[in-house]
């Protein structure tokens, strides 16, 4: 199973994909398959560059088919341009998940500190030596964003289990 992590940022857009595979005790061991940024240029017009994120996130999920993409919340930004641009890419990458037939479950930056790190007020670094250590990872991955996305899709197989739980019980 692959699980799709994006941290959606318009100038630079993070994503990690990692397969996840149970072992005979039914824990999870995730794997990095791919992890990187999409980069869009500032100079070029908005629309162009959604289109560009887009299509980058289109052909990631048809060479990763993901069961579920894992995404930041977008919660309060003080630059509202930087706000705007990250609830559009947002937008794109959630459809795209959408239109392939994908779950999408939005996560907070503490949810996603807390799950990864054990601590809600993570920094950048605690949540970077993290995701190098529980992906095995031989560098801390570069830019920021990348490991950023890389913590999304580790909080939700951090957190799939109860999430299933609870799905199941309200079913019953």
């Amino acid at each position: 199973m692959f699980v799709l992590g994006i941290d959606p940022g318009l100038t630079r857009c993070g994503y990690c994909v990692l397969e996840v595979v149970a072992d005979t005790r039914g824990r999870h061991s995730p794997k990095a398959v791919a992890l990187g940024v999409i980069r869009t240029e500032p100079g070029e017009p908005l629309h162009l560059r959604l289109g560009e994120l887009q299509r980058e996130i289109r052909a990631i999920i048809a060479e990763y088919p993901p069961a579920v993409m894992a995404i930041e919340r977008v919660l309060f930004q003080v630059n509202v341009s930087t706000a705007m641009s990250v609830g559009q890419t947002s937008g794109i990458a959630m459809a795209e998940a959408a239109n392939a037939g994908c779950d999408v479950v939005q996560y907070s930056p503490n949810e996603v500190k807390l799950a990864v790190a054990g601590w809600g007020g993570a920094d950048k670094t605690q949540i970077q030596q993290m995701v190098t250590t529980l992906l095995g990872l031989d560098t801390i991955p570069q830019p920021a964003d990348a490991a950023d996305a890389a913590a999304l899709a580790l909080c939700h197989v951090a957190m799939a289990p109860m999430l299933a739980a609870v799905a199941a019980k309200a079913r019953s």
